[in-house]
C-alpha cells in the first residue's frame, strides 16, 4: 500500500525483455536501503525488487502490468516516480493507493496557473468502466504516475490537476507534454462504492 507521496525519481539503466515479461534495472537515491522482495511503486505501479547490484536494483513487470500501464514505453535514461510502501503509522499525507494501475490517460493540455501548472488528461471512459468505479469526481483523489492529486473540472472522460512547482520539479511531471501517456489509479473507495451499488441493484 502506498500514499501517492513520491519520494523521488529513479533512472532506468537497463531493460531486458524475456517472453512476455520485462526486467527494468534502475538507480535511485535509496537503492542501498532496499531489500529483495520489497515493494516499490514505479509511476504508480507496484513492482517487486528481484535483484540488487551496487547502486542499481531490478524489478519485473508482467504482461498484464505492461498492458495496463505506460511501463512498456520506457527507455533507458527515462525517469520514473518511485515510492516505497508505507508503514501504517502516523499521518497519511496523500490517499490510499494500492499500486494497481487501472488504465492509462493522455495529456491533452497544459496551461499556466500563476506559477503552478494545470494538466488536463483524457482517458477511456464508458458505462461499464464507470460501473467499476473508473471515473473522477470534483475534489476527489486520483493517482497520476504514482502522484496523489486532487481532481478539478472532471468531465465524462477528462479531468484536470494543478501541479505546484515543487511537485513539478521533483517528479516526472516536468517531462510531460501534450501527447504524453500516464498511469491512472482511481480512488479505491469509489470502486468499492460502485461495486456495492451494483450488487444492491442486482
Amino acid at each position: 500500500m502506498f500514499s501517492g507521496i513520491v519520494e523521488g525519481m529513479a533512472t532506468v539503466t537497463a531493460i531486458r525483455k524475456y517472453q512476455e515479461n520485462i526486467d527494468f534495472t534502475l538507480r535511485c537515491a535509496f537503492t542501498q536501503e532496499l531489500k529483495i522482495d520489497q515493494s516499490i511503486a514505479h509511476n504508480g505501479v507496484c513492482l517487486t525488487v528481484v535483484d540488487i547490484q551496487g547502486d542499481e536494483y531490478t524489478v519485473t513487470a508482467m504482461k498484464e502490468t505492461l498492458d495496463r500501464s505506460n511501463l512498456g514505453q520506457l527507455s533507458v535514461g527515462d525517469h520514473v516516480n518511485v515510492e516505497r510502501s508505507m508503514k501504517l503509522e502516523g499521518h497519511l499525507d496523500g490517499h490510499i493507493v494500492q499500486g494497481h494501475v487501472d488504465e492509462t490517460a493522455t495529456c491533452v493540455n497544459m496551461e499556466d496557473a500563476d506559477g503552478s501548472t494545470y494538466f488536463t488528461f483524457q482517458y477511456k471512459a464508458d458505462k461499464e468502466m464507470a460501473r467499476r468505479g473508473y471515473f473522477t469526481v470534483d475534489k476527489g483523489s486520483v493517482t497520476v504516475n504514482g502522484v496523489s492529486l486532487t481532481v478539478c473540472h472532471p468531465t465524462k472522460d477528462t479531468f484536470q490537476v494543478c501541479i505546484i512547482p515543487y511537485t513539478y520539479e521533483h517528479t516526472n511531471f516536468h517531462s510531460l507534454k501534450p501527447g504524453s501517456v500516464v498511469n491512472l489509479e482511481f480512488d479505491i473507495i469509489g470502486k468499492y462504492l460502485s461495486r456495492m451499488t451494483n450488487l444492491l441493484e442486482e
